[in-house]
């Protein structure tokens, strides 16, 4: 369960492998609900995964319970998160896998701009995807059409993906050794800045259709991300948006940002992306 919204409380996970044929189905997660000795009741949600990591839990909290009860299974579900990314972390660096996490709000082109990279770099090294939504595996069969391995994970009503999914999607993907892995989260600008997946780097992503003052809006992502994507310029000359007040928004939260801005669509700045991209490698 989503310690910020509580959104994933008996979601089922699901992993399907798009245009790629696995050989088998994957195991279904399974979900129950029981009650600790204080009346508390306590959900939890199993899914496959690697023997040296436990699956994930969620937790339901009734109106008036203890708050001291709330954090304490909140620090419990983010420490058990975050031991699992550190072995994702020490699997992806062990076969000098990079690992990016893209970050945006719905409709930001975080498809978009990876279907174009994948086009122009896949001729340099291996890239990988996995696709995280909510629902459908639309998304993942455009990524797949480029030849590009690719992983979907339906969340349910989760709002993010949490490390045990990665790595459930490590196991199922297996991207080559010194590959390019790309994990495209759920769209949400909350809940994915808390939960550490074992990647490289967070790029938080925003179009120039959006606001110019969502890093102040959404600090905990800007601040938490190494990069940073403007994307969608090409429709600068229609809309209302002030590119030089978004950047300094964004480095007061964070000074430390890589700023890039782009357009998949007219080609602008997405040389100054791979040159990043590739030296990550």
């Amino acid at each position: 369960m989503c310690v910020t919204c509580g959104c994933s409380d008996g979601a089922q996970t699901t992993y399907t492998p798009v245009g790629l044929d696995r050989g088998e189905t994957p195991a279904a997660a399974s979900t129950h609900t029981h009650r600790l000795a204080d009346g508390t009741l306590v959900t939890h949600t199993h899914a496959p995964v690697h023997p040296a990591a436990a699956p994930a839990q969620g937790h339901h909290h009734r109106p008036g319970q203890p708050q001291g009860t709330h954090l304490s299974l909140e620090q419990n579900l983010l420490a058990k998160n975050d031991l699992i990314a550190a072995q994702n972390r020490g699997w992806l660096r062990g076969r000098r896998i990079t690992a990016l996490n893209l970050v945006s709000s719905p409709g930001a082109g975080k498809t978009t701009l990876l279907v174009k990279t994948i086009q122009d770099l896949q001729g340099e090294f291996p890239i990988a995807v996995i696709e995280g939504d909510q629902e459908t595996t639309q998304d993942a069969e455009r990524i797949a059409a480029t030849g590009c391995p690719t992983l979907q994970v339906n969340t349910g009503t989760g709002c993010h993906l949490e490390a045990a999914m990665i790595e459930r999607g490590l196991e199922q993907l297996n991207p080559p050794p010194q590959s390019l892995l790309l994990i495209e989260n759920v769209g949400n600008l909350v809940c994915p800045a808390l939960f550490d997946l074992g990647e490289g780097a967070k790029v938080a992503m925003l179009s120039v259709t959006e606001g110019e003052d969502k890093p102040m809006k959404y600090p905990h992502l800007f601040r938490a991300s190494q990069v940073m994507v403007l994307t969608k310029l090409d429709l600068l000359p229609y809309v209302r948006f002030d590119v030089d007040r978004c950047c300094s928004y964004a480095r007061q939260v964070n000074p430390d940002l890589i700023i890039f801005q782009v357009s998949a669509v007219s080609g602008v700045g997405l040389e100054a992306w791979y040159d990043w991209l590739r030296a990550q490698r």
